[in-house]
């Protein structure tokens, strides 16, 4: 593919909105493969209570993204939710620094997950506003390849960092404030507010959920079930240092996955286009299964290498396709509110995840979280083929 063909279709405020999700994917991803290991080892906090901030954190934050959806599309207006969402997730970047017991934490972990509630939504359907049809794939691809890009360059500076700063955790929380802000100033001055399709104007949107078509009440029951088994990635972290990496150790293992995840997101939405979305999705599951076995079953201080890179695939195949999917099945007028709704349910479904994973490693063992989630993936996979 010739280079000026690889980015036909990606727009002005698509290259924007991806740089954002670059600078902010630097900042989050700085942090995330360290607190689970700062909320553990320095707070005493014990994994169940990791399970309830991870599950609670994500549960705010989907009921936000279906709302904010909703009014973005009532008011026909994506920025201001765009910008103040990137600036919410760089104030929970200031609270982890002031941090020093675990409700603390939780409170960050919250603002951190309310912007990202309050701008995902209004975020994606202004992608899928900047973009025709038939790249939707490509630029929902590129814009997670961008934000890979990020969540690769993160861990890999915060691992320098622990070297610099001689393993104090506190600071890194500190100079990860830099980049979100950079993106917030990106956005201020960059970002427009794009065309989309208007419901009328003085015309109060009215959404009968109802009116969404089979298909993407099916998608939705489908991806209830694998998300009700889909926990947090800070479990894949403290099974890592559970087996006894060490925590630079742990980070870059960690990048391996961002780097699998960041090569493979813009071919899979690419893929997708031409081919199938179904196809391309189920096999993102049915990898899920595969790497959660072996983290449940066969994780050694060899195999945690290749079942790190290879989880980077099923993330790749399922997370810009699915928003997609999305949107490819509801009208653009209720683009925002579909999108956000998908995320409402399937973050509920990832808090008892989160919950359930949390207790099952702390009354059976740190396996049994991995072969529940694998259990649940299969049995989506199963339903996608038959329902789809």
């Amino acid at each position: 593919m010739k280079p000026a063909r690889a980015f036909t279709g990606i727009k002005k405020n698509v290259v924007v909105l991806s740089v954002t999700s670059l600078l902010t994917d630097i900042s989050s991803e700085m942090l995330y493969p360290i607190i689970p290991i700062f909320l553990t080892s320095v707070l005493g906090a014990p994994m169940s209570i990791l399970g309830l901030i991870e599950g609670a954190a994500e549960a705010v934050a989907s009921v936000l993204k279906a709302f904010s959806g909703y009014i973005s599309d009532l008011f026909e207006k994506r920025k201001p939710f765009v910008i103040w969402g990137y600036s919410l997730s760089a104030l929970g970047k200031l609270l982890f620094f002031l941090a020093y017991s675990w409700p603390f934490i939780f409170l960050a972990r919250v603002v951190d997950r309310i912007g990202k509630g309050v701008r995902t939504s209004p975020r994606d359907a202004m992608i899928a506003d900047s973009c025709e049809a038939k790249y939707r794939g490509k630029v929902f691809g590129f814009h997670r390849a961008m934000d890979t890009i990020g969540a690769c360059l993160g861990p890999l500076l915060a691992f320098w960092l622990l070297y610099v700063c001689k393993d104090d955790l506190r600071s890194i929380f500190l100079i990860a404030l830099v980049p979100a802000l950079a993106g917030v100033g990106i956005l201020i001055f960059w970002l427009k507010e794009g065309p989309h399709s208007a419901h009328g104007e003085g015309i109060p949107l009215k959404i009968n959920i109802r009116k969404f078509s089979p298909t993407f009440w099916k998608f939705i029951f489908i991806s209830t079930i694998f998300a009700i088994g889909n926990s947090s990635d800070a479990f894949l972290i403290m099974r890592a240092k559970d087996i006894g990496l060490t925590t630079g150790v742990i980070i870059l293992a960690y990048v391996v996955y961002n780097i699998s995840y960041s090569a493979l997101s813009l071919p899979a939405g690419v893929i997708s286009d031409r081919l199938s979305r179904k196809t391309v999705m189920v096999a993102g599951y049915l990898i899920f299964a595969f790497v959660y076995t072996g983290f449940g079953a066969y994780v050694t201080k060899v195999t945690i290498w290749p079942l790190f890179f290879i989880y980077g695939f099923y993330i790749a195949m399922t997370d810009g396709i699915s928003k997609a999917f999305v949107a490819d099945v509801v009208g653009k007028e209720v683009m925002g509110t579909a999108i956000g709704l998908y995320y409402c349910i399937t973050g509920f479904a990832a808090f008892f995840a989160s919950l359930i994973a949390g207790l099952l490693w702390t009354h059976i063992g740190s396996s049994a979280p991995f072969i529940y989630g694998a259990a649940m993936a299969v049995i989506s996979s199963v339903a996608f083929l038959i329902l789809l």
